[in-house]
């Protein structure tokens, strides 16, 4: 799919991989609606790029309701939706309350089915429509010391899966964006669980966007964002009590180092 002429919804847009994407997604002429509890910096990015921001918690399905009414009465039917938002917090089974569980599972993963339930039903009458999913290489592998994050991305990826066998040959495409490190806000500048414990290269938000708007033009599912994920991604199909023997020694690093 072309962007050119498209309207595109990205949730999580007011930073990071979500505000380098509406700036890609603009430069290739698409009408862009940022979505995004930060309305300040959602306005800002849009002010940028002449797009429109709107407020919208993903975790509440009356907010992303909200947001396919208001992007459909003020620009016009949805072409892309982008679901981006996402939290993290790091954390264990045991120390982690239930209210980060829910809240996590609620964003990360309610999220992506309330924008589904919200313009699939449009998409399949006309037979056409594109949907984009954020997860993470932590839902393909994992993320030590993340058991949410990499619990609610592993939902992620099997709901996208589903979506593209589901419903492709009615017209509707499905792209996965599993990042290894990207230098965003929730990276932490470094100082997040995250940046203690990635694993492979960082890229930069503007590199990340330049393959999404690549794979939706060639309509492809997996967007890896570096060529060592492939080879992660192998070695853990291809022998799994290997990969998770290998799992275990980082784990074991990354507690040595605390």
């Amino acid at each position: 799919m072309e962007l050119q002429g498209r309207v595109t919804v990205i949730t999580g847009g007011a930073s990071g991989i979500g505000a380098a994407c509406a700036r890609a997604f603009s430069l290739e002429g698409a009408k862009v609606v940022i979505a995004d509890v930060n309305v300040e910096g959602a306005r800002a990015v849009a002010d940028d790029i002449g797009a429109i921001a709107i407020a919208c918690d993903v975790g509440k399905e009356e907010d992303v309701g909200s947001l396919v009414e208001m992007t459909e009465k003020e620009v016009g039917t949805i072409d892309v939706f982008f679901s981006n938002a996402a939290v993290a917090t790091g954390g264990d089974p045991i120390s982690t309350p239930v209210d980060t569980w829910q809240q996590q599972w609620q964003i990360n993963v309610m999220g992506h089915v309330y924008a589904v339930r919200a313009v699939l039903p449009a998409m399949l009458a006309r037979g056409e429509g594109y949907l984009v999913h954020t997860a993470s290489m932590a839902g393909i592998l994992t993320s030590q010391g993340n058991v949410t994050y990499a619990t609610t991305k592993h939902a992620v990826v099997g709901l996208a899966e589903w979506l593209s066998i589901t419903y492709h040959d009615q017209g509707i495409r499905t792209s996965l964006l599993a990042p290894l490190g990207v230098n965003t806000p929730m990276l932490g500048g470094g100082n997040s669980p995250f940046a203690r414990t990635a694993a492979g290269p960082v890229k930069e938000p503007e590199d990340v966007a330049e393959m999404v708007v690549r794979a939706i033009r060639d309509e492809r599912f997996l967007i890896l964002t570096d060529e060592i994920a492939q080879t992660w991604m192998e070695r853990k199909t291809n022998d799994l009590d290997r990969w998770l023997h290998g799992m275990r020694r980082l784990q074991r690093k990354i507690d040595e180092l605390g």
